[in-house]
């Protein structure tokens, strides 16, 4: 595994923000091919940030680490798309169902669930995130299962509805911010921050790739349209990320008055255009096979033109972490992961 040391390559934010490259891992040689065992699919920063955990398909993981560890240290989350359980960290042997979205009769099945997070310092509320775009939010203290007890937010989206609406709704990550008060959603199209005072929508949307909108119906048939790209935000303030094709990097910041934000191509060299890519790639199903058969009836029929796009989007940021204490982004793209500092 090489390891690449930058040193001038930055971009600077609108709030002033400079973020520079600082090392990847994993860089492939030329005409070495990357092994799927290889790709990077999970990375998270330890509570210090000392340590950041890298999983990969292969079933390897650097650090050990516990997904969903509750304020009070005492209890934990696990999942999958059908239900939530709540596990005590001295009980290995038991588990309490808090959150069971199946229904007697599958055929029955509206949503999925696809994320899952303990609020910050109130070890008695949970939020999750489902595949119809919403974010629940439940106090466990109200009933021993919780799905029947929620807050929901959702976002009542002014553009006009369409056979991808309810895909592009889908909800593929949701983080608490530290302040405990705003959690930050990401589906196919936008990142929102959400205010846990205000469930009557977003009190901010920002537009990831927007442009992609028209080119829809190819990205339906090439399956990038179920891509789950993950969020993160800064410890101390209303910043946040995401990821992009062509290995981009989104940097927004909230408090800063404007929904644009910083474009970074994950690359050792920040000048690197993306490409075009035109070859398609192998169908797979990027949601769990359930969900995937919700949106496979049929296929729309409008042509939505041959507008070129430079996007390669067999190139992906999927997965990224922003460090608990410092300005240090963590991000994933193929079997390579990339660091960025401000």
């Amino acid at each position: 595994m090489s390891l690449s040391l930058g040193s001038d390559s930055s971009v600077s934010s609108p709030d002033a923000v400079e973020w520079r490259f600082s090392q990847a891992f994993g860089d492939k040689l030329p005409g070495e091919s990357i092994q799927d065992a290889d790709l990077i699919t999970a990375l998270e920063f330890d509570k210090n940030g000392d340590h950041l955990a890298v999983g990969d398909r292969g079933g390897r993981v650097v650090i050990f680490k516990r997904d969903g560890v509750n304020s009070d240290w005492e209890t934990f989350l696990s999942g999958d798309d059908l239900r939530i359980n709540l596990w005590n960290l001295e009980v290995s042997n038991q588990c309490f169902n808090i959150i069971d979205l199946k229904p007697t009769n599958m055929e029955d099945l509206i949503e999925v669930i696809t994320a899952a997070e303990f609020h910050p310092f109130h070890c008695n509320l949970l939020a999750y995130s489902s595949s119809r775009g919403f974010v629940r939010l439940v106090d466990m203290r109200q009933s021993a299962l919780c799905d029947h007890n929620a807050r929901i937010f959702k976002d009542e989206d002014s553009q006009p509805k369409s056979f991808f609406t309810e895909i592009i709704a889908s909800i593929t990550d949701m983080k608490f911010a530290n302040d405990g008060r705003h959690i930050l959603s990401r589906d196919y199209m936008n990142l929102k921050l959400w205010d846990m005072n205000m469930d009557a929508g977003p009190v901010a949307t920002f537009r990831v790739h927007d442009n992609l909108r028209p080119k829809l119906c190819d990205l339906y048939n090439n399956d990038a349209i179920f891509d789950k790209f993950e969020c993160c935000l800064a410890k101390d303030r209303l910043s946040f990320a995401t990821g992009s094709y062509s290995n981009h990097l989104r940097i927004f910041s909230y408090e800063n008055g404007s929904n644009d934000g910083v474009t970074i191509e994950a690359s050792r060299n920040t000048n690197t255009k993306p490409q075009i890519q035109t070859t398609s790639r192998p169908r797979r199903s990027s949601l769990s096979n359930l969900a995937r058969g919700f949106y496979r009836p049929g296929h729309d029929s409008n042509n939505l033109g041959s507008t070129d796009f430079s996007y390669d989007f067999n190139s992906k940021l999927l997965n990224l972490a922003w460090h608990p204490t410092n300005d240090l982004i963590a991000c994933a793209t193929g079997g390579t992961l990339f660091m960025y500092h401000a």
